[in-house]
This record gives C-alpha cells, sequence and structure tokens, in this order.
C-alpha cells in the first residue's frame, strides 16, 4: 500500500512538472549598433583630388579613398548635391576589378537648411535633428540620418532622385515630393 502510494505521488510530481524548462533570459542587443553594422555607406568629406569622374573621399578613420564615378548618359546622376571640397559625403558604391565605384553620392552639406512645400516646411539640421516649422503638422519628422544610400526621415524611407542649389526631390512608395530650399 505504502509503495503504491508513494508510486502515485512520484508520478503526479513527475506529470506536474511537465518538463518545463526555466525561460532564459533574453540577450540585449543595442538596436543602433546593429543597424550601424549592415549600413553600406561610407561618410567622409570631400577631398582635394576630386574632379568630374573622380571623389577623393577622406573617411572619418581618416584614410583617403577614390571612387570612380560613372555617369551614363540619360541615366539617373550619381552625384545629388554636386562635389565641393570640404563638404560632407554619403558614398555607396562596389568594386570593379579592383577599383571602387560610386553607386550614390549624396551630399550632405547641400542636405541641410529649410525646405518646403505645399504641405511641409522643415529644416534639416546638422547632427541628425530636424526642426518642423509648421504647428499644425500631425506627424512632424524630428530626426534623420542616411542609411544604405537613401535618406531616413523618423520612419519614413526615401530615395533622393534630385538635390540641386534650391532643390530636393524624395521618393518612396507613395509618391514623388517636390521640395524648395527656404532662404
Amino acid at each position: 500500500m505504502k509503495r503504491t502510494i508513494l508510486g502515485l505521488g512520484l508520478a503526479f510530481l513527475l506529470t506536474a512538472c511537465n518538463h518545463q524548462k526555466t525561460p532564459r533570459a533574453m540577450s540585449a542587443v543595442d538596436s543602433m549598433s546593429a543597424e550601424l553594422a549592415q549600413d553600406s555607406t561610407v561618410y567622409g568629406v570631400c577631398g582635394e583630388g576630386t574632379a568630374m569622374h573622380t571623389l577623393e573621399l577622406i573617411k572619418d578613420d581618416g584614410d583617403t579613398t577614390r571612387f570612380f564615378i560613372e555617369d551614363g548618359e540619360g541615366a539617373e546622376p550619381i552625384v545629388k548635391g554636386g562635389l565641393l571640397t570640404g563638404d560632407r559625403m554619403a558614398v555607396v558604391g562596389h568594386t570593379v576589378d579592383g577599383e571602387l565605384v560610386a553607386d550614390n553620392v549624396i551630399n550632405l552639406t547641400a542636405l541641410l537648411g529649410r525646405w518646403t512645400s505645399i504641405d511641409k516646411n522643415f529644416e534639416i539640421q546638422e547632427g541628425g535633428g530636424v526642426a518642423s516649422n509648421v504647428q499644425a503638422e500631425t506627424n512632424p519628422w524630428t530626426s534623420w540620418k542616411i542609411f544604405n544610400g537613401h535618406l531616413l526621415l523618423n520612419t519614413d524611407t526615401f530615395k533622393i532622385n534630385n538635390l540641386g542649389a534650391d532643390s530636393l526631390y524624395l521618393e518612396n512608395v507613395s509618391g514623388i515630393f517636390t521640395y524648395k530650399r527656404q532662404q
């Protein structure tokens, strides 16, 4: 009788545990460092050796790199915002036969400033901030960065189609947006 009760008690004990293991603690991953690890954009300053089809980029780590710029006739321009010595640049490229070829060049210095359209009036500021100048705006942009050659305004991702002295054309899944530089 004692053995039967002991056997039943042991059976209840084993089935009650249901072979559950203690939960493991989730490892903390810094989302910014994980995101930056995936960014293929190279950042730096436009060097004095820059010419029409060559970009000399003095990277943030101090190394100097040269990118070949191949603008095809009728193709979308690779350089957005122009090449001016001393301007901050963001470059996405690839290697062909050991040489770096630029796929997308964004002049970050030219991107900074006040931009306006029918429903938006904002200022892209140095350091990643965006100031909205429309008080009634429901979802104003507050931050910006370049990621893999695209402009991120908050969580909105845009391709820069054109960046000129007085105009900015951005494109995403919702369409093409045109902005004029405000003085």
